[in-house]
């Protein structure tokens, strides 16, 4: 399902198909009206027909079909390290993993494709395999570190480490708040939001739903109001670093679905970058490290909170 808000702007009263088909990135007409799901104006649920006037809110949530393939796209990457078994990727911010539902193209995968030479993949209802290489996963909006395999015994291998956990996993994150303390554990399990099912919370460990998790953080930094914090994962649940440091009253700076817009940076996106991924490749002994340099964005908050706050170390 995909959804799109709009506050409307528009002089002139017009029915909400067109608004919403009109606003960058939007629907057409057309996909509105074959798969729409809901449209709501301020709230209410309406008509694709009804009109909306300046300073209505606006949402239309529907469905998109699926493609019948998924095509290489010559799509750049920033390569940290490839071999003829693994594809080491410093994944940019905005890059969706994995074909799904919203985002059918321009993902890894399909980048990936045609770096690796590949043809298209069929897509046959979710019965044909459509995440090739891939072992793990970051959100859309975190950047960094991501390892792939190139075949079928590479990514055997990968998905064993990850499933046993022999993989270490480092992230950075500037957070809203400070923590409790300047290092800690944080242990729970997580479970889908009730009233929003993109959404995990966290709950304690002893609860009988969700799934358990752990995060070591570390305080770096402090500025005024603001955390630097290095992260360990010793899970990899989705939305596990974001929904931690939503429970430990410190969510990550520019996250839109916890809840961490500030309003000294109402613009930013998410702060949260995979720094570091330890792992062992197919048929070695030895850890083999791959480091991704902290990107521009995170440089420009901090050199913000260095005009704006006095640093200091945490208690």
């Amino acid at each position: 399902m995909v959804t799109i808000s709009a506050l409307v702007d528009s002089e002139a009263p017009q029915r909400a198909d067109q608004y919403l088909a009109a606003i960058p990135g939007g629907p057409t007409r057309s996909k509105l009206k074959s798969g729409v799901q809901s449209v709501l104006i301020n709230g209410v649920r309406a008509k694709l027909s009804a009109k909306v006037k300046r300073g209505d809110e606006v949402s239309a949530s529907w469905k998109e079909a699926a493609p019948v393939a998924f095509l290489p796209e010559d799509i750049p990457l920033d390569i940290i390290y490839e071999d003829g078994d693994v594809t080491v990727v410093n994944k940019p911010q905005g890059m969706v993993t994995h074909p799904a539902p919203g985002n059918w193209n321009g993902t890894l995968v399909n980048a990936l494709l045609y770096r690796w030479g590949r043809g298209a993949i069929p897509h046959g209802g979710g019965t044909v395999e459509t995440r090739p290489g891939i072992v793990h996963r970051l959100d859309k909006d975190t950047s960094g570190v991501i390892v792939t395999a190139r075949n079928p015994a590479a990514e055997a291998w990968l998905k064993r480490q990850f499933f046993e956990r022999r993989v270490k996993k480092e992230y950075v994150a500037i957070a809203v708040g400070r923590p409790p303390q300047a290092k800690g554990n944080i242990r729970s399990r997580l479970v889908r939001d009730g009233r929003n099912r993109k959404l995990f919370k966290s709950v304690a460990l002893d609860a009988p739903a969700g799934k358990a998790a752990h995060t070591v953080y570390r305080c770096v930094a402090c500025y005024g109001p603001f955390s630097l914090l290095r992260l360990r994962l010793k899970t990899g649940r989705t939305h596990q670093i974001r929904a931690h440091l939503k429970a430990l009253g410190c969510p990550v700076l520019g996250d839109p679905l916890y809840g961490a817009r500030d309003k000294c940076f109402p613009d930013v996106s998410l702060m949260l970058h995979s720094r570091l991924l330890s792992v062992r490749l197919p048929e070695r002994e030895a850890f083999s490290d791959f480091a991704a340099p902290v990107p521009v964005r995170f440089k420009q908050v901090l050199k913000a909170l260095h005009e704006s706050y006095q640093k200091c170390l945490p208690a």
